[in-house]
């Protein structure tokens, strides 16, 4: 590799390479723990799960104990962190999963699961837009009484994200860190006020009796509930932008995938205690998305819930945001690793910002959200099609994506600590990986299962498998591109889940005479 003229004169800084004048590599120390998690935790938009998920399933699956679930769901994932917390001491790279992944099980099986982490995240991102633009809508119908068609917040909310994602990460985290502390607020101030006001049946604990969780619903509802949780496995992303990813990292996945397990378990009884247990599951059929407008306006009056309606929207901004920076850090890494075209390996100006990849993911959401607009099948008078289709196609696919990336993850720490013969000093990190990966592939099986109803399909409808099918094509795609990579080029293939590590052995080669 050669270096061109204006660089001969002055050496990068440490552990960054440069290529024309651009870094190929993120800038380190833009994030401390503050930072870090509030890019992470805004990822789970708490409004939009306790307003919108919540309801969901009680109202879908019938199951009082969605409280208990989150329990349940908070101990799994929190096996599942020690092993892959633990991967973010010896890995740093912007392509978290789809790195630790190559570490553990292969470059081939790594460029899979890159390929799936890069739709499952713009599924999700792009998912988010469906629900923003239609309540946006309703808030100018309500407030203004002016009728503007959903996907025209939708696709201003895209480009001011994808503005953003041209900014330092830092400016990012604070826009992020607002949005979220006022909406965590909001949701515990209704939380206080459904504990000091309960429904008939008193300050009841039944939504946490394990005999709630009996029934075929289940399985289904673990699905909905983990999508509650994605967000928190997104630190290792940011990895190389902190001082010290190897204690950062780590530290804030425990405290976001505690907090977040703490946070809705609390939220979701409040739920059932507002209405009680016995009401919970038909009242959230009546009143669907509006169960939590309809108990703050009867409890913290009009105002209450106007503002109630407004952080909904930042929120969801907040997520679409979160979302956008994840998915143009795993186009960086992959550009990087020749996995995507080699500009995308590159960041941008000053702010070190991914901004190719920030283009890209841009560019994906403005497409999906016009096609949405012009080809999506309305009914007559339900103005609601963009929310079941573009938010709940992009949002399940996107979950099983990650809960896919997921499993395997955890497959491959144990694989990489045998490997490395650590096996022993690792033992119960190992056993806690196995434990999580186990439940992480039984729920994986109920969502693809399970598909027509988490999309709202009928049972015989070709989508309950075309859907959950474009993670399963992501993969195989991924694999072969691996797979002829491995056979052509061999030495890009070695540098599958390498990150920044591969062009300082690039360095070092390129000094050694």
């Amino acid at each position: 590799m050669t270096t061109d003229s204006s660089s001969t004169n002055r050496a990068p800084a440490e552990g960054i390479s440069t290529f024309k004048g651009q870094e190929r590599a993120l800038r380190a120390d833009r994030l401390g723990t503050g930072g870090l998690l509030l890019s992470v935790l805004a990822a789970t938009a708490p409004l939009m799960v306790v307003a919108g998920v919540m309801p969901t399933t009680f109202a879908v699956m019938g199951i009082v104990g969605q409280p208990l679930l989150f329990v349940v769901l908070g101990a799994v994932l929190v096996l599942f962190s020690l092993g892959y917390a633990e991967m973010s001491r010896h890995v740093h790279n912007a392509g978290a999963f789809y790195a630790y992944i190559s570490r553990g099980l292969g470059g081939t099986a790594g460029a899979g699961a890159a390929l799936v982490a890069l739709v499952a995240y713009n599924s999700l991102q792009v998912g988010i837009y469906g629900i923003f633009g239609f309540e946006v809508s309703g808030l100018f119908a309500t407030y203004a009484d002016l009728e503007v068609a959903w996907w025209i917040p939708a696709l201003v909310a895209a480009l001011a994200v994808g503005a953003l994602g041209w900014l330092k990460i830092d400016v990012n985290a604070k826009v992020l860190g607002v949005l979220l502390v006022i909406e965590v607020l909001l949701v515990v101030v209704f939380d206080i006020a459904a504990v000091a006001d309960p429904g008939k049946e008193g300050l009841s604990l039944h939504a946490f009796n394990p005999d709630t969780l009996t029934g075929a619903g289940v399985g289904t509802a673990l699905c909905f509930c983990i999508a509650a949780f994605l967000g928190f496995e997104q630190a290792p992303v940011y990895a190389e932008e902190t001082s010290k990813p190897h204690v950062l990292v780590p530290r804030v996945m425990f405290l976001a995938v505690t907090g977040v397990a703490v946070f809705f378990a609390i939220s979701s009884w409040a739920l059932t205690v507002a209405t009680g247990p016995a009401a919970i599951v038909p009242t959230s059929q009546e009143q669907s998305a509006g169960l939590l407008f309809f108990l703050t306006e009867d409890r913290l009056g009009a105002t209450f819930t106007d503002m109630l309606h407004v952080l909904f929207v930042t929120g969801m901004f907040a997520a679409m945001l979160s979302f956008h920076n994840v998915v143009a850090r795993y186009a960086f890494a992959m550009g990087r690793e020749g996995l995507l075209p080699a500009a995308f390996g590159r960041t941008t100006g000053s702010s070190g910002a991914p901004g190719t990849g920030s283009l890209l993911q841009t560019g994906i959401a403005v497409v999906l959200v016009l096609t949405f607009a012009l080809t999506d099948d309305k009914p007559a008078g339900d103005p609601t099609a963009p929310v079941l289709h573009l938010f709940t196609w992009g949002g399940n696919i996107g979950a099983l994506g990650v809960i896919v990336l997921m499993a395997i993850a955890s497959l491959s720490v144990v694989v990489f600590f045998v490997r490395r013969g650590a096996a022993s000093a690792q033992a119960w990190r190992l056993v806690t990986s196995a434990v999580a990966g186990i439940a992480l592939v039984v729920i994986a099986g109920y969502t693809v299962k399970d598909f027509d109803v988490l999309v709202g399909t009928g049972p015989d409808s070709a989508l309950r498998w075309i859907l959950p099918g474009v993670i399963g094509l992501a993969l195989v795609i991924g694999l072969v591109q691996g797979a002829v990579l491995r056979a052509r080029a061999p030495e890009k293939h070695a540098r599958i889940g390498l990150g920044n590590e591969a062009f300082q052995l690039e360095k070092a080669a390129e000094r050694t005479p």
